[in-house]
């Protein structure tokens, strides 16, 4: 860059992207790794159902592999929740209520998957706790972040062309959560047997879990769609 040029932009695309596949490269390695242990056999859990993720990577390497991506992911997660808001202004949001609540509403749902990935592996009452109300927590969370920005989307989807059916698209993931969540909650009503039970119990936590990839992809991909950047004079304030 020549003196007195003005500094680049730089794009921030990249930030949901990694914020996604960071959690789901953890949980892929971290279950490769314990099949490779011998800790339970190959399966396809998105099919199966015969490992949750936790289980996956609750011990000895596998541990280390999943929090070492997941952490950082939960991090990025974060930011992006904090960073959508200007996103959405940008592209012609207004400013209303809910985009003011959705960094404290993300912010809370990456704090408790902090908290899941930090105590991930321990025993006792605390772990408990966590996996009970740590993933309910993320999960129910993230679910209510993804809706704002649906929302939001699809209330400027038709004055902006890189949004065009991208709001309906962003609905579509945030529906498939419920009908998950319920779908396990009936599932003794269909499923005779606690092993089949717990078996779909962990095939729909999987598959939440990839709906969460694909939403923070594609978000990904609306910013990169919209030039979405900051100025480094921005980051350096």
């Amino acid at each position: 860059m020549k003196a007195g040029d003005a500094p680049r932009p730089i794009a921030l695309w990249w930030l949901p992207l990694a914020a996604g596949l960071l959690p789901a490269a953890g949980a892929v390695v971290a279950f490769g790794l314990a099949v490779a242990q011998g800790q339970f056999p190959s399966c396809n859990p998105l099919l199966d159902g015969c490992v949750s993720i936790s289980r996956a990577g609750r011990h000895d390497v596998p541990n280390i592999a999943f929090r070492a991506l997941l952490l950082p992911g939960a991090t990025l997660q974060a930011i992006v929740w904090l960073l959508t808001p200007g996103w959405l202004q940008r592209v012609g949001a207004p400013r209303d209520r809910l985009l003011r609540a959705l960094p404290y509403v993300g912010a809370i749902a990456a704090a408790f998957l902090v908290l899941y990935g930090t105590f991930l592996g321990t025993d006792g009452p605390g772990y408990q706790w966590m996996r009970r109300y740590g993933v309910v927590v993320y999960f129910g969370f993230t679910c209510i972040a993804m809706l704002i920005v649906g929302g939001a989307v699809q209330r400027v989807a038709d004055t902006s062309e890189g949004l065009r059916h991208a709001g309906a698209a962003l609905y579509l993931l945030v529906a498939a959560l419920p009908v998950l969540g319920v779908a396990n909650v009936a599932s003794p009503l269909y499923l005779e047997g606690q092993a089949a039970q717990d078996a779909f119990g962990n095939v729909t936590e999987w598959w939440g879990a990839l709906v969460f990839t694909i939403f923070f992809v594609l978000l990904g991909w609306l910013w990169r769609r919209t030039r979405f950047t900051v100025a480094p004079a921005t980051l350096g304030s």
